[in-house]
């Protein structure tokens, strides 16, 4: 007997790959690596699409325009990304010297897992006109580096934290010597010829300077 069963109909304008999770998430990596690279202004979506291997019929049934992309990786990886930061220092237990090495810990284990985040951060917030900056200020910012700014105040009040230091550009601190150091490493690599220096041997480094100077006076 002949199956009289029909495949579907599909739907005006809907790519026959829609229903592809696989392809979605491809997508989002393709525009984050991209993003990382060229900066997001610079980057089309026609670009993405390539990159992904996907049509760019596809790339707007799932996100839309670009911006709605933007917004997209933000929340699916950037975002969450940050979230570990924030999760991994409340183990911590509020001890300043514990926050510093925990902090310092995360932030090299995280971007040595997610080599896009150091050249995103540079091109999209540190540089004038970043896509990111605000995201930093209004999202971000509330999330870890004003909790610590404050989580030091009370510390240095307690005289747990050296009076000379300023809590809040101890957190600046702490981030240049994670976040920069790591951006920057093609170039103090090549100058150096720092190939020796691996993530673990930053990490140590830093902590060691956060924690004991560098023994002058």
């Amino acid at each position: 007997m002949r199956n009289s069963a029909r495949p579907k109909p599909r739907q005006p304008g809907r790519p026959v790959q829609a229903d592809n999770a696989d392809m979605r998430a491809r997508a989002l990596d393709a525009a984050l690596e991209l993003f990382a690279a060229r900066g997001i202004e610079s980057t089309s979506l026609r670009e993405i699409a390539t990159a992904a291997g996907v049509t760019p019929a596809l790339l707007h049934y799932y996100f839309g325009s670009k911006p709605q992309l933007v917004e997209t990786v933000i929340g699916e990886r950037l975002l969450p990304v940050v979230a570990q930061l924030r999760d991994a220092l409340q183990d911590t237990g509020g001890d300043s010297a514990a926050l510093v090495a925990g902090f310092v810990r995360a932030a090299f284990a995280l971007l040595n897992r997610y080599p896009w985040f150091p050249p995103l951060w540079a091109r999209e917030v540190l540089c004038e006109g970043g896509a990111l900056r605000e995201l930093l200020v209004k999202r971000i910012a509330p999330m870890i580096p004003l909790k610590l700014a404050h989580q030091f105040a009370a510390a240095q009040k307690q005289g747990e934290l050296n009076a000379d230091i300023d809590p809040r550009l101890l957190v600046v601190s702490m981030v240049g010597l994670t976040l920069f150091t790591a951006a920057s490493a093609p170039i103090w690599r090549a100058i150096f010829r720092a190939d020796d220096i691996d993530s673990d041997a930053m990490r140590l480094h830093t902590l060691a300077l956060l924690d004991r100077g560098i023994g002058v006076g």
